[in-house]
């Protein structure tokens, strides 16, 4: 058992896989010598190579549609995005090859490249720094989009999304990347399938839905409810398309009460799939409407902003007794 933070955490991830399979490779903007800007490739390159790990000019469309080349011939790349801002150049080669040239070949072709996207706020950065984007990709079919919220769920999905076939989005909680656990790199008997949520808190009054840096402030919420004497589950969903809904569906049924927490603008947001899906097949079941709480429907503010921008504990909890008007 190793204490890992969870930045180190998808670096052993990533070294475990290119150990077990020499096509694996690493590109992206200072992965190389750097270690990117996170240090999240960090002596990646010294150990395996330049040919392997490779710093690529600044141009996501360019490292995207060459990861696709390098899929079709049987390689199996992972692609870093350096901010999740800087997603959008690619999305071209993200949307309209990398999701549907398998479909199109009617699975002749597989395209397992996994495209690693460090998400959201918390980190006092710039414009183009602070963004969650999840939704575009998940309203892309062909495409598996999953997040990790801790480093032991960081160091087991990066390796199950680099051997899946299918492409992967992959989000990375930039925020918690310095947060430390318990990881157990000697076994893989404890791995949950990367598309299956997880019950990370039990509880019986309210259903919380989170993912990747909100899961922890949705824990937090959890403890300060309890003293007030609600019982609130936390649920993990790591797996955004496709989605566990059968987890997601038992733990409404069973609370009949559901709050969906991230940290994209609420308006269109995942939350409102969750929320849709959830009253088609849960209504009966519901005491009171489903709420989202997220950010707001504005471009990421400055740094200094941030923290008014990002949903709290007081803000959950502020949905939760909501939920108890009705």
């Amino acid at each position: 058992m190793s204490i890992l933070t969870l930045s180190k955490a998808i670096n052993e991830g990533l070294r475990k896989a290119m150990e077990d399979d020499p096509k694996v490779l690493i590109m992206g903007e200072d992965v190389g010598k750097l270690g990117g800007v996170f240090r999240v490739t960090d002596g990646l390159q010294k150990d395996f190579g330049e040919d392997r790990v490779i710093d690529t000019p600044l141009a996501e469309s360019g490292i995207v549609g060459t990861a696709i080349g390098l899929a079709l011939r049987g390689y199996r790349p992972i692609c870093e995005i350096q901010f999740d801002g800087f997603v959008f150049p690619a999305a071209d080669q993200i949307i309209t090859q990398l999701a549907k040239m398998p479909l199109r070949s009617l699975g002749a072709i597989k395209l397992p490249v996994v495209v690693r996207i460090p998400c959201g706020g918390g980190i006092g950065a710039v414009e183009h720094h602070s963004e969650s984007p999840e939704a575009y990709f998940t309203h892309t079919g062909g495409l598996r989009v999953v997040a990790c919220s801790n480093p032991a769920d960081a160091y087991s999905m990066i390796q199950q999304a680099v051997r899946s076939d299918d492409p992967v989005i992959f989000f990375e909680p930039k925020r918690r990347y310095w947060e430390k656990a318990e990881v157990d790199t000697a076994s893989t008997d404890w791995w949950t399938p990367f598309d299956e949520a997880s019950v990370v808190r039990q509880g019986t009054d309210v259903t919380l839905l989170a993912y990747g840096p909100m899961v922890k402030t949705c824990l937090e919420a959890a403890t300060a409810a309890q003293d007030e004497g609600r019982s609130l589950e936390v649920i993990d969903l790591r797996s955004l398309n496709p989605l566990d809904f059968p987890k997601v569906m038992e733990s409404a049924r069973k609370t009949g009460r559901v709050v969906v927490v991230h940290e994209a603008p609420v308006y269109n947001g995942f939350g409102a799939e969750l929320a849709a899906r959830i009253t088609e097949s849960c209504f009966y079941h519901l005491e009171s409407p489903v709420l989202r709480v997220g950010g707001f429907s504005t471009p990421y503010p400055p740094s200094k902003l941030e923290d008014h921008y990002l949903p709290d504990l007081d803000r959950i909890l502020e949905a939760v007794d909501r939920t108890f008007t009705y």
